[in-house]
């Protein structure tokens, strides 16, 4: 019988196909089987139950289609004149294009389906959803900088926005989200691009919306994939790249093999919370694999994609928290963007985008924007949900029987006088510490303890229906009640939270639901499922479920171990059976008995062990927990929550009647004492300070206005301070973003006083310590501050500070690759020859120094030399003092004739 014209041209070009289309079988074969030209039979014919080669594979397929006829093969050759050739890579796209574009709209809907943004307040009325995103501030570098000490990220918040340094102020190019759009997705750059933000500073949120508009762009070229570490977790078994990629988008299967081979340029893939990786990766000793066939571990996967091995040529976006940014190695990284989070504008603007009015977002940011504690976390897009939520409509769920009238309010404003009960209600002092707890009205929640109480208190309180007009009232007055019948799942809640910020997971199972008497059911009916959240887009198809937040996270282990250190139990016996003789009722039984016999001990042991924790986790991820452990245990903390802590409630208090609000003395002196343990690193004694804060020491208000003082240089100098004070002051810079000048001249601050200081002296744009015992270890100090990615100072001022020559060698290899400091004064310091041989070797590599005073240092002929010979090569210098140093006549004459043939130097120098 005749062939066809399309079963001759098959037959006629047989060997043509099996050359150049082998590679491409599955793709022919998934096309001809949505087009049903074969079957399920036919596919298992062809591939031969996989023992089969490519070739054998296609010669197969060629012979099913002559078997079928004409049709078969005209439905064939049909696919092949469809194709798109890319003249770049030489590489056949085998899908007709509106199937193509079929498919990658379909994956456009999914995920930003995916990734719709979450609402950010429940309690307000609906969100303009054509806006629901506020802006954010970033900063923009290439490769990411390596800090030569870690700091905590606790410790850096807000730093970028203070006064006078515009938003970023650090060492790069400040930009909006647009700018990071266009380089993410529409430059065809490939290469590592590190997004990197402390926690709850909108790193999620940005991917959200990146997807979002990259979603609506009808013009993107580019395919955005997107995964978590969290899912990335779960996968415990080797497996293949395309084997992942096609579990997680089943809906690409068709057309993923295309994707990964002739696409890959136009592939930004995106992987959200490199911090919550459990796996290692090792960059140095992981084999290379290009084979995205080939099945590996997931850390081994992960490896090779960050390395390019495998996707050559694809974009990938990595999220962490600042700690584990190293995890990548720098020279991996092509961009790197620093979220910065929200600029005090930008605090307001989210106030107004999400409170149910612009009178309510009025009164949360006039509250806001007067307490530097509350403003300075508000920098972190995520504490600004929570705040909106704890002070929603203006009010707080701190009273429960009274609600602010506007009279009331007007009162407060003008400063309520009169008398109730005997008590009188203070006004807001106007001082430098007007924000501090102690000076305040307790009309309001002041401490980040008592913000997220608030928030707590109204989810419990109002996550049915909302906040209905007219039952405000009604509500708090019941929320002791409510509180009280939820307190069990409450305390199970927070066991839970509390197990994961110990073993640092951040993703639960069913199983950790069930193990903590969580019923999934009533999860889904009550108020937890807005703070434990489900995550359906696991790679595993099995249910997991996070917190919304980590700082909520922590906010209920804190309570859980407050709740139950209160009523005598150890925190730690819920997390794990009792091993003993005795049953784990009984054994729990005697130790209640024990310790209500001595509950100050018990308590002190809780404090103990919590701080303990928190030394124990150098990432930092347990500050806030101990923050919140400090502050739970402020009685008029826990009144907010009254209900869940027995015997605490005062019942009818009148609006200006001050609540109790006297820690226990015996956790104010384990704080203070912990302050002043030298062993302790800056950054934990800085969030000490904190955890005072919190527990309203009234003490540390005595002594931050002492510290202000010495600021305003209204103290003598004589000044002696022990090594604790200094971690008290770098609390207080911390709180005073307008200051821009250290002034600590002859304050008696000694090295070790000086690293107290070190997560704030990067930030100011004149140090000046003159007059103090610095000596070489000092100099230390300094040099990780001028080394540091943030660092501002312009002026370091360091005139007889006792550095000697060693303490100028150390301070210039902190100098060599600055870029910010351009005078410097180390008058009367002894560097001799040697320091004087030192500076000129960093005039020969540093190009930012103008301004450079050596007046009275012992430097001789010999080091003048040395530095004249460095300003050969050094043309940026434009002042260098030379006054009262060993000089002869002849070196100073030489000196002069040099600067005269400079005219943009000045020598000062005298015999």
């Amino acid at each position: 019988m005749a062939l066809g014209p399309c079963s001759a041209e098959l037959q006629k070009r047989r060997v043509e196909l099996v050359k150049n289309w082998s590679k491409q079988i599955d793709s022919l074969l998934d096309v001809l089987f949505n087009m049903g030209t074969v079957t399920e039979e036919d596919i298992s014919l062809i591939r031969g139950g996989g023992c089969t080669g490519e070739r054998d594979c296609l010669r197969t397929l060629l012979d099913v289609l002559q078997g079928r006829g004409e049709e078969a093969c005209r439905a064939f050759l049909f696919v092949l004149s469809n194709v798109q050739t890319s003249e770049a890579t030489g590489i056949a796209k085998f899908f007709p294009q509106n199937t193509m574009k079929e498919h990658l709209q379909k994956h456009k809907d999914i995920l930003a389906k995916q990734h719709y943004p979450v609402l950010s307040n429940y309690l307000s009325r609906p969100v303009d959803l054509s806006r629901p995103f506020t802006d954010i501030t970033f900063c923009r570098q290439v490769g990411y900088p390596v800090p030569l000490q870690y700091q905590h990220e606790a410790a850096v918040v807000g730093d970028p926005f203070r006064a006078g340094r515009g938003e970023g102020g650090r060492q790069g190019e400040t930009c909006a989200f647009r700018q990071v759009y266009q380089n993410l997705l529409c430059v065809s750059e490939n290469g590592v691009a590190l997004l990197s933000g402390v926690a709850g500073s909108g790193k999620t949120t940005v991917i959200r919306r990146l997807v979002q508009e990259w979603a609506a762009d009808v013009n993107a070229q580019k395919v955005i994939l997107s995964m978590s570490f969290r899912e990335l977790n779960l996968i415990t078994e080797p497996q293949s790249l395309q084997g992942l990629l096609s579990d997680h988008y089943s809906h690409l299967k068709t057309i993923l093999l295309e994707l990964m081979t002739s696409n890959q340029g136009q592939i930004l893939l995106i992987l959200d919370g490199l911090d919550e990786f459990c796996f290692p990766l090792d960059f140095e000793r992981t084999p290379k694999c290009s084979d995205p066939e080939r099945e590996l571990s997931v850390g081994a996967l992960l490896v090779n994609l960050i390395k390019g091995n495998l996707l050559p040529g694809t974009a990938i976006l990595l999220t962490s928290r600042p700690h584990a940014v190293a995890k990548v190695p720098q020279l991996l990284v092509r961009q790197f963007y620093s979220v910065l989070g929200f600029s005090p504008a930008q605090q307001q603007q989210y106030f107004e985008q999400n409170c149910s009015s612009s009178q309510a977002a009025a009164t949360v940011w006039s509250f806001v924007s007067s307490h530097r504690p509350l403003q300075l976390m508000c920098h972190i897009p995520a504490f600004c949900w929570i705040v909106s939520t704890a002070l929603h409509d203006g009010t707080s769920c701190l009273f429960s029987d009274a609600v602010q009238t506007g009279a009331a309010l007007q009162k407060s404003r003008s400063g309520c006088t009169e008398e109730v009960s005997g008590a009188t209600c203070p006004s807001e002092p106007n001082t430098a510490l007007a924000n501090f707890p102690a000076a305040q009205s307790f009309s309001r929640p002041v401490t980040v303890t008592e913000i997220y109480c608030c928030f707590l208190k109204s989810i419990v309180v109002f996550h049915v229906g909302g906040c209905m007009e007219g039952m405000h009232l009604n509500r708090l007055q019941d929320a002791p009640r409510v509180l009280k019948e939820n307190k069990a799942k409450l305390k199970c809640l927070g066991a839970l939270a509390f197990r994961g910020l110990l073993e640092r997971r951040f993703l639960f199972d069913l199983s950790d639901l069930s193990s903590f008497s969580l019923d999934r059911c009533e999860l889904t009916q009550a108020f937890m499922v807005e703070v434990l959240k489900e995550d359906k887009a696991s790679l595993t198809y099995e249910k997991s479920f996070h917190f919304i937040h980590t700082s909520v996270q922590e906010f209920l282990a804190a309570l859980y171990y407050v709740l139950e250190s209160f009523s005598g139990s150890d925190p730690f016996s819920g997390l794990k059976p009792t091993v003993g003789l005795l049953p784990p009722t009984a054994h729990k039984l005697l130790m209640s008995i024990v310790n209500k016999r001595r509950p100050q001990q018990v308590l002190l042991r809780c404090v103990k062990k919590a701080l303990q924790c928190g030394e124990r986790h150098q990432s930092g991820h347990m500050d806030l927990f101990c923050r919140f452990v400090s502050g739970l245990f402020v009685p008029k903390t826990r009144f907010i929550l009254d209900g869940l802590f027995s015997g605490e409630s005062r019942h009818r208090l009148p609006l200006c009647v001050p609540l109790p609000s006297a820690t226990p003395p015996f956790v104010v002196q384990l704080l203070r004492s912990q302050l002043y343990s030298s062993s302790l690193s800056p950054e934990r004694q800085l969030n000490i300070c904190h955890c005072l804060y919190e527990a309203q020491d009234s003490g540390l208000s005595l002594r931050l206005q002492h510290w202000l003082k010495v600021l305003s240089q209204k103290t003598s100098g004589q000044f002696a301070s022990l090594n604790r004070d200094w971690s008290e002051l770098a609390f207080l810079l911390q709180l005073s973003p307008d200051l821009q000048q250290l002034n600590l001249d002859a304050q008696g601050l000694n090295a070790e006083g000086l690293r107290r200081l070190l997560p704030v002296l990067p930030l100011f744009s004149t140090v000046s310590l003159g007059q103090n015992p610095l000596g070489p270890e000092g100099a230390e100090v300094l040099s990780l501050a001028l080394q540091s990615p943030d660092c501002q100072i312009e002026r370091l001022w360091v005139v007889s500070t006792e550095l000697g020559c060693e303490g100028l060698r150390i301070l210039a290899e902190g100098l060599k690759d600055n870029k910010t400091v351009f005078d410097l004064r180390m008058a009367i310091n002894g560097i001799g020859d040697i320091g004087a041989a030192c500076l000129a070797e960093l005039l020969k590599a540093n190009r930012t120094l103008r301004d450079i005073r050596l007046r009275d240092n012992l430097v001789t002929d010999r080091g003048a030399e040395r530095l004249m010979e460095a300003l050969m090569k050094n043309t940026t210098l434009e002042y260098l003092w030379l006054f009262d140093n060993k000089l002869s006549r002849d070196c100073v004459q030489k000196l002069k004739q040099f600067s005269k043939s400079r005219s943009n130097l000045d020598i000062k120098v005298c015999y």
